[in-house]
């Protein structure tokens, strides 16, 4: 008997997780495995958030709140919104859930009907088209190659956006490419947007903080503020605060969308777990300075890859520009032989000979919509990233000349 909704069928689980899972069961075995498939900050939570928890815990605040949160936490997220990013907001505005991608699943299901479409710049956050599609909405990925920096510009967003188009996805900093828009680029898409009414905007700035090179964030609500009415700014506090097991996601936007989502959430886990939303306050109105601790330890380890990976014949490595991942890649592996005499038919089989061989664990492009590449984080200490790339080199330096080129053949 098959029990279960045929909406599932086409949703995949996720592939980082997947492949965190793939390189636990690996390391069960015996095998020293290094993990680099999930993207999380290894640092502790700063103790000062951790403290306001206690202290939130021991006061009895462990009962129900709101389902879109405390008035202090959304207070002082639009006091955020308002000093960090420019955007004239309230606490009305403000929606909170369990992290970012509860925050965008509430938007979806609060605004899709089947059918209704929604573009998605790749390489993309793996969960983006699974949402989607979950709650019946067509996913329309637009490849955004290295050409583009990865990514999307007016020029290809145009064809892509048709009478059933709902939502445009933006990620910048981006999920796996660390490709960040600049406040021209962000406004040259919405003045793009602009002859289009119909379509919302979900901006993805979960890694805002973390920007390398001198980098400036821009967020698209700022950039262009006249479809604020139809921009959702979402971010959080797990990667800025190293915070990812508090779940704790938040947004902005227009007042009857936050409402319907609120609505969403209301009848489906209630609320965000009081003590997370104590921890998060303190994140958010507390001391600053472990954010940029933080941010110098990511592009340190950025630039230890980016110089690793040059060393490496075969593989490639546009330096990213914010977020805490490096989006290889692996195009002139493709066709080579494994030590084993198997052929790397594809980036998939890549990262899987990364995991076996390599004992590297890794995710492939193809889970981001944009091959052939791979994606490993990098929140990793320089010690452990010195040795994966280590072993990656002798893995990659094993494989033999390439035959014909089976996605040419």
């Amino acid at each position: 008997m098959n029990y279960l909704a045929s909406r599932l069928a086409a949703v995949k689980p996720s592939a980082s997780m997947a492949a965190s899972q793939a390189a636990k069961a690996l390391g069960a075995s015996g095998v020293d495995v290094i993990d680099l498939g999930l993207g999380e900050p290894d640092f502790p939570t700063p103790a000062h958030i951790v403290e306001a928890a206690h202290a939130a815990a021991r006061a009895g605040q462990t009962l129900y709140t709101a389902a879109h949160g405390t008035a202090a936490l959304r207070e002082a997220i639009a006091s955020k919104f308002r000093r960090e990013n420019g955007l004239d907001c309230s606490a009305a505005d403000v929606a909170l859930a369990n992290g970012a991608k509860q925050i965008i699943f509430n938007a979806l299901m609060a605004t899709l009907d089947p059918g209704d479409e929604v573009i998605l710049p790749a390489p993309y956050f793996v969960s983006y088209p699974e949402m989607v599609k979950l709650v019946g909405g067509t996913p329309v990925v637009v490849e955004c190659g290295a050409e583009t920096g990865f990514k999307l510009t007016p020029e290809l967003l145009a064809p892509a956006i048709g009478a059933r188009t709902k939502w445009l996805f933006l990620n910048s900093p981006g999920n796996p490419s660390g490709a960040v828009y600049s406040a021209d680029e962000l406004k040259s898409l919405g003045e793009a947007l602009a002859r289009h009414p119909h379509v919302m905007v979900l901006s993805d700035e979960i890694y805002e903080h973390i920007l390398f090179d001198g980098h400036r964030f821009a967020s698209f609500g700022q950039a262009c503020p006249g479809l604020r009415d139809r921009t959702l700014v979402v971010n959080g506090v797990s990667k800025s605060y190293a915070m990812t097991g508090w779940r704790v996601g938040y947004a902005v936007g227009p007042a009857p969308l936050v409402t319907a989502m609120s609505v969403v959430q209301s009848q489906s886990v209630t609320s965000v777990c009081a003590v997370a939303q104590a921890a998060a306050l303190a994140a958010l109105t507390g001391p600053q300075d472990c954010v940029a601790a933080f941010r110098g330890a990511f592009e340190r380890r950025r630039d230890l890859v980016v110089g690793r990976v040059r060393t490496i014949e075969g593989l490639t490595l546009a330096p990213p520009a914010g977020a805490f991942y490096a989006y290889l890649g692996c195009e002139r592996l493709i066709g080579r032989r494994t030590p084993s005499g198997a052929i790397l038919r594809d980036d998939v089989a890549v990262a899987a000979y990364l995991l076996q061989e390599g004992h590297v664990a890794s995710v492939p492009g193809s889970a981001y919509g944009l091959s052939p590449y791979f994606r490993i984080s990098t929140a990793a200490s320089d010690a452990v990233l010195t040795e994966a790339m280590d072993r990656i080199s002798r893995a990659v330096a094993a494989l033999t000349a390439p035959v014909a080129h089976p996605l040419l053949a």
